[in-house]
């Protein structure tokens, strides 16, 4: 039996008549850009966030630095950023002109560690990214604390987070600014590339919303130089039907998730950690244990499919190594760069799956 890691089909399948006919109907209207679906859309991830603003941007990547633009970072500042994390986290400072100071991951939950952001601050630190890693919030409540303390601003990394939680507040309206991705493969996925920013703050939403459009809210009066980072028409509407059934889907996640740690209850393979009173929406579910590579590689021998997220860390990565940050300056990153190993994790998994990769991974890892 071959297990995917991910698999997309399963879910169009399950929504396919919805879909086309929502496509259908942007083709039959020509509302490419922009339109009907797009304004629902931004309208009804606002409310799902708990959010004031929601503007559609091209892809999360975009978010993130469109975000970053928004709050005036620019060339010499610094943005501090979890060194485990999608280079995309980083790229978006290096766009901005801005200086990535990175910081390890908790030992527990794979986020930035929290302890050591405030050593890492200096008089050129302008904002914070709290990566909501694996579908898991970061530590909000110090790193509010710690941003306010130093005049910082708090960006949220959402892009494998949509519908978590932290201590009953929705991520996207915990910081001053959220980045989502739409991404294919993401909880919340398109059938291309889309992102969003996400905001409370009514200024940083008219920039993003500018920057994104040109510099222009009406045609060819353009107020500043800006980009062009829209959500198209076809995917907001696939999105508008995935809306119906996030929360289905997320805690069919959860349910899977469940399973997976009874079932490893007692290996020598540790499991996730869910931060108490938080929602985790488990996007991936990231285990630990030794002999990675070979484990990987035995698994699909016996048709399971996994990934590592991720294998390299960043300040390790060629395009960062100018940076001359050595090797074992961030330890913990480094270590479980070697032991982390992503299970198939989606909602339409079925219990014999799960039940099946577990009874092969235990007899792989004794």
């Amino acid at each position: 039996m071959t297990i995917p890691f991910l698999d997309l089909k399963s879910q169009y399948l399950s929504i396919k008549d919805e879909v086309i006919n929502a496509v259908e109907n942007i083709c039959n209207n020509t509302a490419f850009i922009g339109g009907k679906a797009v304004d629902i859309f931004e309208e009804s991830f606002a409310k799902y966030c708990n959010a004031s603003h929601c503007i559609g941007v091209g892809n999360g990547t975009d978010a993130l630095w469109l975000a970053l633009k928004a709050i005036n970072i620019g060339p010499g500042d610094e943005v501090i950023v979890p060194v485990n994390t999608f280079i995309a986290s980083v790229e978006a400072i290096s766009a901005v002109g801005a200086i990535p100071v990175f910081v390890d991951n908790d030992v527990d939950t794979y986020t930035i560690d929290i302890a050591n952001i405030e050593k890492c601050i200096t008089p050129k630190s302008k904002a914070i990214i709290a990566v909501h890693l694996y579908g898991q919030s970061a530590d909000m409540d110090p790193i509010l604390d710690i941003a306010a303390k130093h005049g910082l601003k708090v960006v949220e990394d959402a892009a494998q987070a949509h519908g978590a939680e932290y201590k009953g507040r929705r991520i996207g309206s915990i910081g001053d600014v959220a980045c989502f991705s739409f991404y294919p493969g993401k909880n919340l996925g398109a059938y291309g590339d889309g992102g969003a920013v996400v905001t409370n703050n009514q200024e940083i939403a008219d920039i993003v919303r500018l920057l994104s459009q040109h510099g222009s809210k009406h045609k060819y009066q353009h107020k500043i130089a800006g980009y062009n980072s829209r959500l198209d028409g076809i995917q907001a509407a696939v999105l508008n039907i995935k809306m119906k059934y996030i929360e289905q889907w997320t805690e069919a996640r959860r349910k899977n998730a469940s399973l997976y740690c009874q079932l490893l209850e007692g290996s020598n393979i540790i499991v996730p950690f869910e931060r108490k009173n938080s929602r985790h929406v488990y996007h991936l579910f990231v285990v630990r244990l030794n002999n990675r590579d070979e484990v990987q590689k035995r698994l699909l021998e016996h048709g399971i499919q996994t990934a590592i997220h991720y294998p390299i860390p960043i300040h390790l990565t060629e395009a960062y190594v100018k940076l001359g940050i050595p090797k074992g300056t961030y330890p913990v990153s480094e270590t479980y760069a070697n032991e982390i190993l992503s299970l198939p994790m989606y909602p339409e998994l079925s219990k014999k799956q799960i039940h099946e990769i577990v009874y092969v991974l235990r007899e792989i890892v004794q």
